[in-house]
């Protein structure tokens, strides 16, 4: 069996103020060259657990435990060490597109920046790659390129800040509900793009999400968090057919069936549980 790529191990994590933990021995492994899903409602501690990776909790929470990435434990590091590891080895795609460019710099000039800063190449190599990347999110690349974000559609914008993350070829790349902001067809092209990435470079995929259909189709393993911690983990199959935790089995009723069948609808096909 490979070694984890990233393994958290007993993270606790509290904020001052509240009595209970908002995580509570949360163990999670995720190996170099799958997608592993973490699901569960609103307010579960998905995001928080993502935050958690990236060293981007607020200084009123405290964080016990490990987060071993490549063997390196995350939570002991100093935060210049950390600072090196994020965009280059670890890739996020957070949920709230509007934070990933500053509005008032063109989204082409902050995508080779990004590059710049993190691959030792010159702008203009930097420049064809985020070209090439925009036109694989479907982008009209050279509008895009030379656009302000204001200037562009959410979905547009959502696209191209996938496109920044994904062109830096990351180890690990964090998916914080990536397709929220796209239409059905667009969101499908996004995840067929970091399907083929991960194939193609190897990397691991965190892929926090609470669209179960869009788990059970993508993910190689699932992860369930309820209230701050995994109640329970497994294949697709697993999850879906043959869950064990009362938590699992109310998220897994939530998906649409057909008038009189006992099925879920996914994209492809209804499937019987």
């Amino acid at each position: 069996m490979s070694e984890p790529l990233i393994s958290i191990e007993d993270l606790y994590i509290e904020s001052s103020g509240r009595k209970d933990s908002i995580l509570k021995k949360v163990n999670i492994q995720v190996k170099k060259g799958e997608i592993v899903g973490l699901i569960g409602e609103s307010g579960s501690g998905k995001s928080i657990t993502a935050k958690a990776i990236l060293g981007l909790l607020p200084s009123t929470m405290k964080v016990q435990g490990q987060i071993l990435f490549q063997n390196k434990n995350i939570v002991s590091m100093s935060a210049k060490e950390h600072r090196k590891l994020l965009g280059k080895e670890i890739g996020i795609i957070f949920q709230d597109y509007r934070g990933s460019f500053t509005p008032y710099i063109k989204i082409g000039k902050q995508i080779v920046e990004t590059i710049c800063t993190h691959l030792p190449i010159r702008k203009k190599e930097a420049k064809n790659i985020a070209f090439q990347v925009l036109e694989e999110m479907g982008l009209d690349a050279n509008r895009v390129y030379q656009s302000y974000p204001f200037q562009l559609s959410g979905g547009q914008v959502q696209r191209a800040a996938i496109a920044m993350a994904l062109a830096l070829k990351p180890a690990l790349l964090i998916c914080d509900e990536v397709t929220t902001a796209l239409d059905v067809m667009n969101g499908e092209k996004v995840l067929n793009y970091i399907d083929q990435v991960r194939r193609d470079t190897g990397c691991a995929v965190l892929m926090i999400t609470h669209d179960l259909v869009q788990a059970y189709k993508r993910t190689d393993r699932m992860y369930v968090m309820h209230r701050g911690q995994i109640v329970e983990e497994g294949d697709p199959e697993q999850i879906r057919c043959h869950h064990q935790h009362p938590y699992t089995k109310k998220l897994c009723s939530c998906l649409l069936s057909l008038p009189g069948e006992k099925g879920i609808i996914t994209n492809e096909r209804v499937t019987a549980l």
